[in-house]
């Protein structure tokens, strides 16, 4: 696959605009624009970004790898890459990939070399990890849902549920922390790692655990009543959600603030990262796009 240049296109003015009188006028920097910042993909996820706001996102379709900077735009990083998927970056600065071409959970090191931390639960192949979250304290959160892929023979979920599960540091044996959602998607926690969202898109909701001392989930409260894609927060506690219109974005209470509207039919995926942690970068079907904001995100990577 070709490498992508840098294109810039203001799209959606009139959309931001419009929607920040509206509940995000403290969200949305003033006078922003959607833009445009690479198209020609296929299916674009796994927005995460690193300590120094350079964004990563996977091409899963192309099996690839993509990375932004300021300076240089958008680079390809890796290919071939596990059909990665939803990715995220740990305290280290290693990146945690979801490759579902064989059900696998890598990690990438800095150098580009990778380590499969896992593909299995109790000797059974897992369905399909989707998306991570690294927790600051160590070991991830990872969604396991069942999406048939074209690259695969079986045609059946190898687990009888769709759940989420936690990976401890130096361990290749997940523990499933939930057993009642029906296909959870998104997930991200709070930067002091005392919460955890799951947006469960079967079931159209987004829940909030309360993550215990020992990394098991506990209390469980409904957020908002919209599953999601992806999602990320920002250092506020305000929760971006995406689906056919955008990102949702909704304050740390679950009330909604109002849609970015996103000139494609689905968005995927969502970050807040550049230079200045203040931009929200968007993975929608064959681009990306990325809109400029008044509020930070919470730090990854190191």
């Amino acid at each position: 696959m070709r490498k992508h240049a840098l294109i810039i296109l203001c799209l959606a003015t009139v959309n931001v605009a419009t929607l920040s009188a509206s509940g995000l006028e403290n969200v949305i920097a003033p006078d922003a624009e959607v833009e445009k910042l690479a198209d020609g993909f296929k299916f674009t996820e796994g927005a995460t970004v690193n300590a120094a706001g350079e964004i990563f996102f996977t091409d899963q379709p192309n099996n690839a790898i993509h990375r932004w900077t300021h300076e240089q735009g958008v680079r390809l990083y890796m290919k071939p890459a596990g059909r990665s998927n939803g990715m995220c970056f740990t305290r280290d600065g290693s990146l945690l990939a979801c490759a579902d071409e064989k059900m696998e959970l890598w990690k990438i090191a800095p150098d580009g070399s990778k380590t499969v931390l896992l593909n299995s639960y109790r000797n059974k192949p897992l369905n399909g990890p989707n998306d991570v979250w690294s927790h600051p304290e160590g070991g991830c959160y990872f969604t396991d849902p069942f999406y048939k892929r074209p690259w695969w023979d079986h045609t059946e979920p190898p687990q009888r549920t769709q759940q989420v599960y936690y990976l401890p540091s130096n361990s290749s044996e997940p523990i499933r922390v939930t057993d009642e959602l029906a296909k959870p998607n998104g997930i991200v926690g709070t930067a002091d790692g005392r919460y955890l969202f799951v947006a469960d898109i079967g079931a159209g909701l987004t829940w909030k655990y309360v993550i215990n001392k020992d990394f098991s989930l506990g209390r469980k409260t409904l957020f908002c009543s919209m599953g999601s894609d992806g999602m990320t927060i920002d250092r506020d506690g305000r929760l971006y959600l995406t689906g056919k219109e955008g990102v949702y974005v909704f304050d740390r209470k679950g009330k909604s603030l109002g849609v970015i509207e996103i000139p494609e039919s689905w968005s995927a995926n969502v970050c807040i990262g550049g230079p200045d942690k203040k931009t929200l970068f968007v993975t929608s079907r064959s681009a990306v796009y990325a809109v400029r904001l008044q509020v930070s995100g919470t730090p990854q990577g190191k």
